[in-house]
């Protein structure tokens, strides 16, 4: 497996939901945790590894280093309630990237990226500890560009704007990928915190009202310095 630079979260480290998503497509099961260790490296031939023949849990690593975990997943809670399109756009005007943005090269939410080179979610304020961003894809999606929609708004439920954090735990179940054109929205939900670590929800609803896939998240604060060296999540 090899990240492509393109498909950054902070600079030097695969997105969290991307990367995720890429070791969860290689397993048989609907819903899938993924375990982040450290900041997946970018450009480099990262190797999987399989438990046992059946795949029902998976390694990547980067030499001797474990990157990420993936096993079998559930979820058990209900999805978080869909957002009107109008109203996601709004929340987006909102959005708190337009003053500060730990890693503006993101390929999910990143401000500086180009509209088709990344995703450029905007997820804003719509509620209580809740945000949602428009999205609608210029080409119909993979999988794993799907968990990455499905990543950065958990954080910004939290505004991580402030307070840095990174994905650390997400289990995720995709039922279908959007249509290119068609317009989505992806909502976020802070559900606790303990201490360093967030629990977020993510949904993506589809134009028609559909669930198209869902998370469960943990986060977790940083500090970017030590974070870009390459320490452990």
């Amino acid at each position: 497996m090899i990240i492509e630079r393109r498909f950054r979260g902070p600079d030097g480290s695969g997105n969290g939901g991307y990367v995720a998503g890429l070791l969860a497509g290689r397993m048989v099961t609907d819903t899938v945790t993924v375990t982040l260790r450290c900041p997946p490296p970018l450009e480099r031939e990262l190797t999987v590894t399989a438990e046992d023949e059946r795949r029902r849990a998976l390694r990547l690593w980067d030499g001797d280093r474990l990157v990420a975990e993936a096993m079998a997943g559930a979820i058990a809670v209900p999805p978080v309630p869909p957002v009107p399109f109008v109203m996601a756009a709004v929340g987006a005007e909102k959005y708190r990237a337009a003053e500060s943005h730990p890693f503006p090269g993101c390929f999910v939410c990143g401000p500086e990226r180009a509209l088709g080179d990344g995703l450029r979610l905007e997820p804003g304020p719509v509620g209580d500890g809740t945000v949602a961003a428009p999205w609608t894809p210029v080409r119909t999606p993979g999988r794993e560009i799907v968990w990455a929609a499905l990543d950065c708004p958990g954080g910004w439920a939290f505004d991580v704007a402030g307070r840095p954090a990174v994905l650390g735990t997400m289990t995720a179940e995709i039922g279908d990928v959007p249509a290119a054109g068609e317009r989505c929205v992806v909502v976020g939900y802070a559900r606790s915190r303990e201490g360093r670590k967030m629990h977020a929800a993510t949904a993506l609803y589809g134009a028609d009202g559909r669930l198209l896939g869902r998370a469960e998240q943990i986060w977790v604060e940083i500090d970017p310095e030590r974070f870009g060296r390459g320490t452990a999540i």
